[in-house]
């Protein structure tokens, strides 16, 4: 079933659309659209508003959503398996309880986004904006975060084992409890890691430059 241009903001879908057929939504208006519980798996969603969506508890099985966007879409308890968001505005969405398994996140804006209590063996990102983020107790292990600003996020209790750091910016950060053994933090903006940021950091590869600023903000000189 296609829905082209149409606008469908603040009503039920859920309803209306079968599990046996691909959907394809192109630059619709879904606002405040319910679709909880809905039979998405490999749905399209092409430059479309999704400003307080609801895909509570929805089949989003390999869905594919392609720029367009909106503040507080709610995926809370959605299947996400393999679901690919690439350019889409997520700020503010809510993800928890969601099974994210090998979804990705490409070029997304996701400011002050809640991942945490999400559920799977970890998903992915790049190039993107998750400032004021809540991704608590997420796993990203052995990940290349490439691109990621992080400032003022809370990772606490995240698992950044073996991950790779490339131009990515963690400061602000609450990294509490986060893991970040053999990650190789040398691509990364550390700002100006204070005490407790540092003990959480410990197993983490870092460059000569980086060392020095942390160490001269204590007062000791490297020569």
């Amino acid at each position: 079933m296609n829905f082209d241009g149409e606008d469908l903001s603040g009503t039920s879908l859920t309803e209306r659309l079968k599990g046996d057929e691909p959907h394809v939504f192109r630059e619709c208006d879904l606002t405040e659209t319910d679709l909880w519980g809905a039979s998405l798996a490999g749905a399209r969603f092409e430059s479309c508003v999704l400003e307080q969506t609801d895909f509570r508890k929805a089949d989003l099985d390999g869905a594919v959503f392609a720029g367009g966007g909106g503040l507080r879409t709610r995926f809370t308890d959605a299947d996400l398996l393999d679901a690919a968001f690439t350019d889409v505005d997520l700020s503010s969405a809510h993800f928890g309880g969601a099974l994210m398994t090998d979804a990705s996140f490409t070029g997304c804006r996701m400011i002050g986004a809640s991942l945490t209590g999400s559920r799977g063996t970890g998903f992915r990102l790049s190039r993107s904006n998750l400032i004021m983020a809540n991704l608590g107790g997420c796993t990203l292990r052995g990940q290349l975060l490439e691109g990621i600003r992080f400032d003022d996020a809370d990772l606490s209790g995240c698992d950044f084992t073996e991950a790779v750091f490339s131009d990515c910016r963690l400061t602000g950060t609450k990294v509490l409890r986060a893991v970040f053994a053999k990650a190789d933090l040398r691509g990364a903006d550390l700002g100006e890691p204070d005490d407790a940021k540092v003990r959480a950091l410990a197993g983490a590869v870092i460059n000569q430059a980086q060392a020095n600023a942390i160490l001269g903000a204590r007062g000791l000189t490297v020569v």
